[in-house]
């Protein structure tokens, strides 16, 4: 296939999560391949693996707005960013806009919606991955953080509006209505074509609201480990929660309801939840951030995966990393990571937000054979159709063949 310009859109310039761990890792491998790829991003460090012939990097060297010490600016810049705007146009002003595709990944926490409009004032194809539920809503999760539930509410509805469902403050969900706004209309965020959308949950809740003549192209994200034999999980004893200790990923929840069976669980990560965590369940194993490796090395200890999550969630890639090990999984009926699990063969369903639920569903995987027969059915699903990056960048190509080819 013909080589491509490629603008990647993405707010930090280095891994802080799940956004800009595909965003930068996808730059990366299409630079490899020969594209030429620019990284356009707000927030040092500029990670030296960004270190490549083929790629260039842009960084404008400013705060993410929630950690801005000038809470003024911050507020300013979050709504529209004038610095990435202007530093934007002068790089557009060196491409082709008939040979260069601009690909947004994450513009909430530094870039705002001001690139957008400058991308599409100068008519250059641009598409978004929808990696969150930002584009819709204005907290980003169709969540109310203050009653810990899915939120019904059409977005900026007088109720939406009227709602305090920030995980901050009343006026934090006014500022985001704010911008929401300014995003929907001077920002030319709904003139936005192309669409890269990563479960089938997130695609049917964030359609309604895409623009009507916007063409969605589904890509699975990536995620980087190597084939190993399955683990026989009879053998291994741990309940085993991985991510961020807040209680919209249902920490609380998974952690009442092995209080109740007595089992041994152990949660990987940190956050607000954590002194909630050993109060509720004293025995529970938190391990804090650890690396990659060890994470690894937690999981092919573990028996089960437990994904608890309170939200819908996108595509939580902790599941497929566990099935690629042979570690079954239990998670939430309402979040994305059910597209994962086949229930009852590779893991199980527990109705979302369900102590009671969740407590059956941990019970039935203590059964030695069970767990085991989970643990290989989920080995076998997932490396019959591996999430690689080979894969992924072959969608992407694909995708921004697709995009450069339409006329008008």
């Amino acid at each position: 296939m013909s080589l491509l310009n490629v603008v990647i859109i993405n707010d930090v310039a280095h891994i802080t999560g799940g956004t800009a761990q595909v965003a930068l890792s996808s730059a990366i491998a299409l630079a490899k391949k020969g594209h030429l790829v620019t990284v356009f991003s707000a927030v040092a460090p500029i990670m030296p693996e960004l270190n490549h012939p083929n790629l260039q990097v842009i960084n404008l060297n400013q705060y993410e707005i929630v950690n801005d010490p000038i809470r003024k600016r911050a507020a300013v810049q979050g709504i529209w960013n004038l610095k990435a705007s202007q530093q934007l146009a002068d790089l557009l002003n060196t491409l082709d806009p008939s040979t260069t595709v601009l690909h947004v990944h994450g513009w909430t926490k530094a870039l705002s919606a001001s690139v957008i409009r400058q991308a599409i004032k100068k008519k250059f194809r641009v598409v978004l991955t929808l990696h969150d539920y930002f584009f819709a809503c204005p907290n980003g999760g169709f969540f109310n953080y203050r009653r810990q539930q899915i939120c019904p509410l059409k977005p900026l509805s007088r109720a939406c509006v009227l709602a305090n469902c920030d995980v901050r403050s009343y006026p934090q969900k006014l500022w985001r209505v704010a911008r929401q706004a300014v995003q929907n209309t001077f920002g030319q965020m709904l003139r936005i074509k192309h669409f890269i959308t990563i479960s089938e949950l997130s695609e049917t809740i964030l359609r309604p609201y895409l623009p009507i003549n916007s063409k969605i192209h589904r890509i699975s994200n990536m995620i980087n480990i190597k084939r190993e034999k399955f683990v026989d999980v009879s053998h291994n004893s741990q309940f085993t929660f991985v991510g961020v200790l807040s209680p919209h990923k249902g920490v609380g929840l998974f952690a009442k309801a092995a209080c109740q069976l007595g089992c041994d669980v152990t949660f990987v990560g940190d956050g607000r939840c954590r002194g909630e965590i050993s109060s509720i369940y004293p025995r529970a194993n938190i391990t804090g951030w650890v690396s990659n490796s060890e994470v690894h090395k937690v999981l092919k200890s573990a028996r089960v995966l437990v994904f608890p999550s309170l939200w819908y969630e996108n595509q939580p890639l902790v599941v497929p990393e566990a099935a690629a090990l042979g570690i079954p999984a239990i998670v939430a009926d309402t979040s994305a990571a059910r597209e994962m699990v086949r229930d009852g063969v590779t893991g199980l369903w527990f109705r979302g937000n369900d102590e009671v639920d969740l407590l059956k569903k941990m019970r039935i995987l203590q059964d030695h054979e069970t767990a085991r027969k989970m643990g290989h059915a989920a080995y076998q699903k997932y490396w019959a159709n591996p999430l690689t990056m080979e894969k992924h960048l072959a969608q992407l190509e694909s995708c921004y063949q697709d995009i450069l080819s339409e006329t008008g």
